[in-house]
């Protein structure tokens, strides 16, 4: 049987040594299936497992079906991570453009700190709400960087929790 599948689960196309082989029933003998040849298949453990004495609705896929599927699973996977970068790169630009009113000249030497909270509350509350903030940190406190930054942090949390954004 493995010999004739040359070594490979016929479901999922997994083959030694990442899995282990078991032979599989068709048609189960739970519903009346043989031991004949032709009801019999290789699978791995986690195919035949899962499977158990379910009648299957088709015959296994095909090695070309089965390249379809990663391939269109590939394809969601890059646009996903490309989505992904996208968003990152956006809070990382609004992250820094807030940072900037903030603290005019904030991009020469911020503390990591600094543009981790900036990160956070733009992913948070977004863009505008923080603007909106540093224009009230200003008013409040136009003469100490360090200052305003906390007065900006405690006004942005604010906006969190109330939902006012």
């Amino acid at each position: 049987m493995f010999k004739r599948d040359k070594f490979t689960c016929q479901y999922c196309g997994a083959h030694p040594p990442a899995v282990i082989l078991h032979v599989d029933h068709i048609h189960p003998v739970a519903k009346g299936g043989t031991n004949d040849e032709d009801n019999l298949v290789t699978a791995c453990e986690h195919c035949n497992l899962g499977k158990g004495a379910r009648l299957l609705s088709s015959a296994p896929k095909s090695l070309e079906d089965r390249a379809v599927e990663a391939a269109e699973r590939e394809a969601q996977l890059q646009g996903y991570a490309a989505i992904m970068q996208a968003i990152r790169d956006r809070i990382e630009d609004d992250a820094w453009q807030v940072l900037d009113a903030l603290i005019p000249g904030s991009s020469k030497g911020t503390s990591i700190t600094r543009i981790q909270s900036a990160r956070r509350f733009v992913r948070e509350i977004g863009k505008e709400a923080c603007l909106d903030a540093v224009s009230i940190a200003w008013s409040k406190i136009p003469y100490s960087d360090p200052q305003r930054f906390k007065y900006f942090c405690g006004v942005c949390w604010r906006k969190h929790e109330r939902g006012d954004f």
